[in-house]
């Protein structure tokens, strides 16, 4: 059995990791309220969008924030464990489709789950303002990343499917940090892909490594957010079940969008909710500290 062929395994592993830990959680919990149509609807645009390179967290994010759908602290929790099982499906994919050299892939994607856990460890327990103030750094972040990549100011990558030496070695940090940056809801592809173009990679060679990245980690990181019962099962439902069909229309039918015209769109959402995330995490700390009778 090839590596690719092990990878497929893999996934189909971890999906039934996920599976098991998320269904013997919500038996726990008494059972789980079936998500709205607005929940469902998200899921499949978002999935839809991801999987042709747009990423979910920032759009997810920027859309429970608008219907005030999950409470700023879960919504770390809520995108990892929701958007889980459709990244896995994207991983079949891509993975089955586009060749990337077995030893780059599989580093890459170990280092990634890595980062996942340890984060996931740490964002889980973190207090609200902490994750308002991590998301909204990480949602400026991305918003950067579109504006630059709509102006053009990104390489374009070269041929190589594998990376070796300090390349070899840079990445394998690199996947690392975003790993546990995905997390507090920076999205992994958008910042993988340039990654990918600056080390002369095949911009190709982006899709199987960030999705399988992904589809390694979250399961991982999702059980820990639903260990500490850091989401929101309903909204998670819903990107789930709505977020499979969406990856599967966009990967096997729809294939292209005009990406820049959507990354437009995405900037400006992802910027306003941005700034509300930073101005609640603000208003969160003037609430709590001291009349100045009492700091005296």
């Amino acid at each position: 059995m090839n590596v690719r062929a092990l990878l497929l395994v893999g996934l189909g592993l971890v999906g039934l990791f996920i599976i098991i830990v998320w269904a013997v959680a919500i038996r726990r919990r008494g059972g789980a309220v079936f998500p709205t149509i607005v929940e469902l609807l998200i899921g499949f645009v978002t999935d839809f969008l991801d999987t042709l390179g747009i990423g979910s967290f920032a759009t997810t994010t920027s859309l429970f924030r608008f219907f005030n759908l999950v409470p700023d602290e879960k919504i770390p929790g809520t995108l990892n464990v929701g958007h889980t099982l459709p990244t896995i499906l994207e991983a079949f994919a891509f993975i089955a489709i586009v060749g990337v050299e077995p030893r780059t892939l599989v580093s890459l994607i170990a280092a990634s789950v890595i980062g996942a856990w340890l984060g996931a460890g740490i964002v889980a327990r973190w207090p609200r303002r902490n994750v308002q103030i991590g998301m909204g750094g990480a949602l400026l972040i991305a918003a950067a990343i579109f504006l630059l990549s709509n102006l053009g100011r990104f390489p374009t990558g070269g041929d190589a499917l594998g990376l070796t030496g300090g390349k070899f070695a840079f990445a394998v940090v690199a996947l690392f940090c975003l790993g546990a940056l995905m997390t507090i809801g920076l999205g992994l592809y958008a910042p993988a892909m340039i990654l990918v173009a600056l080390l002369g990679m095949n911009p190709k060679a982006a899709f199987p490594i960030m999705m399988g990245s992904c589809a390694f980690l979250m399961p991982f990181a999702s059980a820990r957010f639903i260990r500490f019962d850091a989401y929101s099962v309903r909204a998670a439902l819903g990107l789930t079940i709505g977020g499979l069909p969406g990856v599967a229309i966009a990967a096997f039918i729809v294939k292209s969008l005009p990406i820049t015209d959507v990354r437009w769109l995405v900037l400006i959402v992802v910027t306003y909710t941005a700034i509300s995330m930073l101005r609640s995490a603000a208003r969160e700390r003037t609430a709590a500290r001291p009349p100045l009778a009492e700091r005296a």
